[in-house]
């Protein structure tokens, strides 16, 4: 009896070690960490609401300089004012935000980005946005479609508060042309202009 229960004992440990190497091949780095479905964040400073955050899905990654969260389903932010009032929206396709070992973090989101102050009426459209989180800016270098009850702009390059109170698009150009096609591959410089055709 003794010396079947020691072959079924080594049978054993010898098949689980076999498929421990095989899961030791893994890239973990692939393998989200954690994954939440139907996030909803709020962010509140004494009882007052600041921010709310929405997203389908987020899935966290871990890595040796760096952890992430990615939300491959799309992003909503709302931001409030101080009368508690909602004044700005963005939304995105993809979002991402990072978180390096040294302090720094960074937040991005792409792929038909909205930013709405609804309370100016703008509406801002343009690829990719990346948030300042330590200087409260959101920025891009991509090209922007700008709507307001003033006007329309566009062009390419946009900073702002985070709050999309105060957007100036650095490099605007006619507003009687039309964009027939973008890419964030676009090479902007003093000298030559490498960018999308414009429609006449």
């Amino acid at each position: 009896m003794m010396i079947a229960t020691a072959i079924a004992v080594a049978f054993i440990v010898y098949s689980c070690k076999g498929k421990l190497d095989t899961t030791g091949k893994l890239d973990l780095e692939a393998v989200p960490v954690q994954t939440v479905d139907d996030m909803f964040i709020v962010q509140t400073e004494n009882g007052r609401l600041q921010m709310r955050m929405e997203a389908e899905l987020m899935e966290r990654y871990e890595a040796d300089t760096v952890s992430y969260e990615l939300f491959p389903k799309g992003i909503a932010v709302f931001g409030y004012n101080e009368d508690n009032l909602l004044e700005t929206e963005i939304t995105s396709d993809n979002a991402r935000h990072l978180k390096y070992k040294d302090g720094r973090e960074s937040w991005e989101a792409f792929g038909n980005v909205v930013v709405q102050n609804i309370i100016k009426q703008e509406v801002m459209e343009t690829d990719t946005l990346y948030w300042d989180r330590k200087n409260e800016e959101i920025y891009t270098d991509c090209y922007v479609k700008l709507h307001s009850p003033q006007g329309f702009m566009q062009g390419y390059g946009m900073r702002s508060d985070q709050r999309a109170r105060n957007s100036i698009i650095l490099n605007p150009f006619d507003n009687f042309a039309f964009i027939v096609q973008d890419s964030t591959e676009v090479l902007i410089d003093s000298v030559n202009f490498i960018g999308p055709l414009l429609k006449k």
